[in-house]
């Protein structure tokens, strides 16, 4: 009877698998999560630099007279 008892308390190689599979999918999922996560961090900061960032009024004009052009 002790025999019976462990195979119904054990997990079935199929449920074993299952249970492998939910292990990699959640981790899969954890992994993507985390990317997603860090890829909107990086675009945040860009774009807080972009609208602190000052920009040269000088710059134009230099631009545009290296190229040989005048500003109206």
């Amino acid at each position: 009877m002790t025999s019976a008892t462990v195979r119904l308390v054990a997990p079935t190689q199929t449920e074993r698998g299952l249970l492998r599979l939910a292990g990699h999918l959640t981790a899969y999922v954890e992994h993507r999560i985390s990317r997603r996560a860090e890829r909107r961090e990086l675009s945040l900061d860009l774009l807080r630099e972009q609208q602190t960032r000052r920009q040269d009024p000088r710059a134009v004009d230099h631009a545009l007279a290296q190229l040989g052009l005048t500003r109206r």
